[in-house]
């Protein structure tokens, strides 16, 4: 199949960074970064797990779904860095990554639907398809570096704060969404690049990131006469006079 196809590298690295963008997003709203376990040695009470996310904290008594304390302010008054540091790092992450998208998309409808031959009033201020996936590339590449690198400094925190308190803190399940989505747009970028180093040996400057010149319709002209026809009228039409013997 050729370069100009939407082939399976760029529809699935569209699926693919849809789909990190989501679980970035299900990251984001869940109230499941970490937990705090209180113990109560009073048989007639129940243990509580208090679940904190980016923006709400909810407390649980063990065998109950119902938060008995929810406080919806909760990110107004964060007091632990690392969360407010992903309170920043994970929407920034998630705007970086639609922005890739929008682009992802845009190289995708100019390589399935844009002629062959560049418009050439127009060829030294457009980027092309292949401009727009190794744009779309390398802002998945920074959305995952933002997202990435504070979720792994919760693990870390939560071990600081195990120390420095008691032994009741730690990770959720948003921690693994996040790495896992992190995972899944360093995938998506990784597969805009591999395309466009499949396909930028093509001769048409269409797979240039940006034009060098402005093509010209000569360079996508047939390939020259022959030898032979190349000679003129008069040399064709002169006949060849053979004297007999």
């Amino acid at each position: 199949m050729g370069c100009r196809d939407v082939h399976a590298a760029t529809v699935l690295a569209f699926l693919s960074g849809t789909a990190s963008v989501a679980g970035l997003l299900a990251a984001v709203l869940l109230p499941n970064w970490r937990q705090m376990r209180l113990y109560t040695f009073n048989k007639n009470e129940k243990n509580v797990t208090v679940y904190t996310g980016l923006w709400i904290k909810c407390a649980r008594f063990d065998g109950s779904r119902d938060c008995v304390i929810y406080d919806p302010q909760w990110y107004t008054a964060v007091d632990q860095l690392d969360l407010r540091v992903l309170q920043f790092a994970l929407p920034l992450s998630m705007a970086t990554a639609v922005s890739a998208l929008f682009l992802c998309l845009i190289g995708m409808c100019n390589t399935a639907f844009v002629s062959s031959v560049p418009n050439i009033k127009l060829a030294r201020c457009l980027v092309n398809s292949a401009g727009c996936h190794l744009v779309a590339g390398l802002l998945f590449l920074l959305a995952c570096a933002i997202c990435l690198t504070p979720s792994i400094w919760v693990i870390f925190y939560n071990n600081y704060l195990n120390r420095k308190y008691e032994p009741v803190f730690s990770f959720d399940v948003s921690v693994f969404i996040a790495i896992a989505s992190a995972g899944g747009l360093f995938f998506t970028s990784i597969m805009l690049f591999l395309w466009y180093c499949a396909c930028k040996s093509s001769p048409s400057p269409f797979w240039q990131p940006l034009y060098p010149h402005a093509p010209s319709m000569h360079s996508y002209a047939a390939q020259p006469y022959s030898s032979r026809s190349r000679l003129s009228a008069i040399e064709i039409d002169i006949p060849v006079v053979t004297h007999a013997s």
